[in-house]
């Protein structure tokens, strides 16, 4: 039986390993350790599927010349580690060391990682693990604690694109002696569909070379079309380039439909970026970022409900969540709408950025220490809870910028509420009337 493309096409060597060059980069921390043959360190590898873990595991192992155990922790339990440390002493007693590689370590559960540490710590083992989860949540700490995390990036679009070559030219593990090529916009489709996983982008040019072939009987060579690429991987190619114009033409009107409180395009725009395999993260962060510079204190519950929409998906998923990002669109494009806030930070950010480093007024500076007191630190700061309603005339920006003000809240949603409270203190500041304001209830300066 012939193996799958993606594991006849796994680098026979650490040189072939595409991408992943913050780790086996020159001078980088994997390739320093093998060059320098010294004891590889029981290791973490961090990162999503298809960029190359249990490869460079394997790979680690044979340039160090150690014998490689492979268990995955879906399928084993209890007694398989138990085999594979006595199959790891037969090894020493061979005057071989070995290398205990777990596929998805995060399965297992707190006995059985715990049951690695007096072997990881004796040396009789390196262990290397290979998780889709953050170590931190899902290693047990003294396990972690002994092992160096080394965290796998999706792999480029560059990268995928010269597996994505390789596996259509090699002639004694690909697909080289068939002939095939690839349609430009087909190879695109491919690669961005494979999302930065190099095991997903090999499955489907296989299922689309076998789709191919089945179209021509008995021949070889053939191009592979954008149709063949969507029958491989049943899904639709929308226009969308997540590099390119039309991914910011996209998340332009999303933006622009949620601020002119349309939900249904809304709606429309957001289905159009997810269909099209946009990162959910990012439609999550535009929104998060919306509810504070188009709504801000007109609705304030807007930013929790775009903030427990990125914490929903990420609890549920794919496809689950995608209903929480869209609950949250439709109550964004329908909220009151204010930038007040938005304008007010621009403005504040600019006095910042001319006048400099103004000093605090000594009122406002707290005074821990004699000295501090003797300087003026906190003389003269008025407690604004001693007085009626918490409120009390005083200055609190430096004299330089006195009587600036930011923020204009508007009179729709809740900033009515806000306006008419804001503009009742700063009458009374304008006015300058302490008497009003001066209702005195105890200590006068209170820290």
């Amino acid at each position: 039986m012939i193996a799958p493309l993606a594991q006849r096409m796994r680098p026979r060597s650490l040189e072939d390993v595409v991408g992943q060059e913050h780790l086996l980069g020159d001078g980088k921390i994997l390739k320093t350790i093998l060059e320098k043959g010294t004891t590889i360190p029981s290791l973490i590898l961090w990162g999503p599927p298809g960029t190359g873990k249990t490869t460079v595991a394997k790979l680690i192992s044979r340039v160090a010349g150690t014998r490689f155990i492979q268990l995955s922790a879906v399928l084993s339990g209890v007694k398989d580690i138990r085999d594979a440390i006595n199959m790891a002493k037969k090894a020493k007693d061979e005057g071989l060391h070995t290398v205990l590689f777990i596929d998805e370590i995060h399965r297992f559960n707190k006995s059985q990682q715990d049951a690695f540490l007096p072997h990881v710590e004796e040396g009789l083992i390196t262990l290397i693990g290979a998780t889709t989860e953050n170590p931190s949540f899902e290693i047990i700490a003294p396990l972690l604690s002994r092992c160096k995390v080394l965290v796998f990036k999706p792999l480029s679009h560059q990268a995928l694109e010269i597996i994505l070559q390789r596996a259509l030219t090699d002639r004694e593990r690909g697909l080289g002696d068939l002939g095939i090529s690839i349609e430009p916009q087909a190879k695109e489709f491919l690669i961005e569909h494979a999302q930065g996983d190099a095991r997903s982008l090999l499955n489907a040019l296989e299922v689309a070379c076998e789709i191919l072939l089945e179209v021509r009987p008995g021949d070889t060579g053939g191009i592979i079309t954008q149709a063949i690429v969507e029958e491989a991987v049943q899904e639709k190619a929308l226009r969308y380039d997540k590099s390119g114009e039309e991914h910011f033409n996209i998340i332009s009107a999303f933006h622009k439909s949620l601020r002119g409180s349309d939900p249904d395009a809304a709606l429309y725009w957001l289905s159009r970026m997810l269909e099209a395999g946009e990162d959910p993260h990012y439609i999550l962060r535009r929104m998060v970022r919306f509810a504070s510079e188009d709504i801000g204190n007109a609705d304030p519950m807007a930013l929790m409900i775009a903030i427990s929409a990125l914490q929903a998906f990420d609890f549920l998923g794919s496809p689950e969540g995608d209903l929480a990002i869209a609950q949250a669109a439709v109550y964004l494009a329908t909220a009151p709408k204010s930038n007040a806030v938005h304008k007010a930070f621009g403005n504040a950010i600019k006095d910042a950025q001319k006048f400099g480093s103004l000093p605090v007024p000594l009122h406002l500076r707290n005074a821990p220490s004699k000295l501090m007191k003797r300087l003026g630190y906190g003389k003269g700061y008025k407690y604004p809870h001693d007085y009626k309603e918490a409120s009390v005339y005083q200055e609190y920006l430096p004299s330089e910028l006195r009587n600036r003000l930011y923020y204009f809240p508007t009179t729709r949603g809740h900033e009515r509420t806000i306006k008419e409270r804001l503009d009742k203190w700063r009458r009374l500041k304008q006015n300058k009337r302490p008497n009003l304001w001066e209702i005195h209830k105890g200590h006068l300066d209170k820290d």
